[in-house]
């Protein structure tokens, strides 16, 4: 983990600086920009596994941006913003964002919430590699791959966690706290409606239909994963 590439961007060059030197010392591999544009060049050339990303940049919306690299790459985000307004950070989250953190913070807690999205990527043990398949739509968790209807189905990472969660589960409740634990691998601070935002992002990519088939909101509890074959809608 302490290998990984992290890029940041933000405008403001005390905040580059501070996360640079931190997370430098901590044996990341760091890039950083100033705004949007030195943003994209350096994510082309660098290639990261993580973005620290500001909201607000000199020539781009940080929400753009992140929708922008996840389209080239599955990159880990992180935003960094001055709201407080939870609808600010549903829009983040709905570009595809993993991860808010609120000006000012720790770097402390700038550093573990960078660890918990990077271990994602280490994860998956044995037993959990093997294909999950459900009718017409298959799990590889391997490859961090989704097919459905023969067609791939494209999710950020943390969309692909909270789907892999449900589908290894199936038809068993869970409720926002406990995808909250298994999935951001952290104690969440903020509003739990943020796992709705991401069920709803699931939906979109997977159910055009919008019959919501896979997964069945528990009202006051949580979601499952409903099998076709138990789905009595």
């Amino acid at each position: 983990m302490a290998s990984a590439k992290i890029l940041v961007v933000d405008d403001d060059p005390a905040i580059r600086n501070l996360v640079f030197r931190y997370l430098g010392k901590h044996g990341y591999e760091l890039e950083n920009a100033p705004d949007g544009k030195t943003g994209m060049t350096k994510f082309k050339q660098f290639r990261p596994d993580l973005v620290i990303l500001d909201v607000n940049l000199p020539d781009a919306l940080g929400y753009n941006l992140c929708q922008e690299m996840q389209t080239l790459t599955d990159v880990f985000v992180l935003m960094l913003t001055s709201r407080t307004d939870t609808s600010d950070k549903i829009i983040g989250f709905e570009k595809g964002a993993d991860d808010y953190l609120t000006k000012p913070f720790s770097v402390e807690e700038l550093k573990y919430r960078v660890e918990a999205l990077l271990k994602r990527q280490r994860t998956v043990t044995t037993p959990e590699r093997q294909l999950i398949t459900h009718g017409q739509l298959s799990i590889d968790p391997e490859r961090r791959e989704v097919m459905f209807q023969g067609e791939p189905v494209m999710l950020t990472a943390l969309e692909f966690d909270l789907l892999h969660v449900l589908a290894s589960n199936p038809t068993k409740v869970l409720r926002r706290s406990e995808l909250i634990s298994q999935v951001w691998d952290y104690e969440h601070q903020g509003d739990q409606r943020v796992v709705d935002v991401h069920i709803g992002q699931i939906r979109k990519k997977l159910e055009a239909d919008g019959g919501h088939r896979f997964i069945k909101t528990v009202r006051g509890v949580g979601y499952k994963f409903a099998p076709p074959d138990t789905v009595l809608d």
